[in-house]
């Protein structure tokens, strides 16, 4: 039986486009070109960060990011931002009697913004808040711990192979894998993608018959 869902937050809930063309204005760059670098270092399975050093080589992204805040130009999270089924999808959920939890390598602010967006949600968490980010095995045990569900009867969704797919896996949390955004278009069809993942999605509706199935056929 599945008793937990849990998501992450970054090109599974909510769009990036908003946070990358936020940063090419911040760098004066043309927004096409800091996507591109973006595109670039993901194919290269690199820190998404190394964009902005590639454009500003030696840059200081915690202290750009402090300073941006300060300038009123900061991070920024509205009903726009999200993917259009993720409230239906999360809602549908909680119908279930499933536990509904949002954890994702964010900042302390996106997790404060994403909770004044009231998502059908028992827990939105980052890790900044805890203190621990994917993929660190440590980050896997504090959701358990937060969704009160043992590994097997939790999943965990999200994009990235490498952040959110393999560690969960190897946590012992059943897997989906959403084919969305960058990262999840581009490793959709990797065999290890493929072996690793329980589920492959294209839509968090497609949850649903998962959920109500208790996941069996995994």
């Amino acid at each position: 039986m599945i008793r937990a869902v849990v998501f992450d937050i970054g090109e599974t809930l909510v769009r990036d486009d908003r946070y990358w063309a936020s940063w090419a204005d911040w760098l004066g760059m043309p927004r096409h070109t800091v996507s591109a670098l973006v595109g670039a270092v993901v194919s290269q399975s690199r820190d998404n960060a190394d964009a902005l050093r590639l454009i500003r080589p030696g840059i200081d992204v915690d202290a750009e990011y402090a300073a941006r805040e300060a300038a009123g130009r900061g991070e920024h999270l509205d009903e726009s931002d999200l993917y259009p089924d993720v409230r239906p999808a999360l809602a549908a959920l909680r119908a279930l009697g499933i536990r509904v939890v949002i954890a994702g390598n964010q900042s302390a602010k996106a997790g404060d913004l994403l909770r004044r967006l009231d998502l059908p949600a028992d827990l939105v968490a980052t890790s900044a808040e805890w203190g621990v980010a994917k993929p660190a095995q440590e980050f896997f045990a504090r959701v358990l711990d937060e969704a009160g569900t043992l590994s097997y009867e939790t999943v965990y969704v999200g994009d990235h192979p490498a952040n959110d797919l393999f560690p969960a896996r190897q946590a012992g949390l059943l897997t989906a894998h959403l084919r969305r955004g960058p990262w999840g278009h581009l490793w959709a069809g990797d065999p290890d993608v493929v072996g690793a993942a329980d589920w492959r999605i294209d839509n968090l509706t497609q949850l649903l018959p998962i959920a109500e199935a208790g996941g069996s056929g995994v």
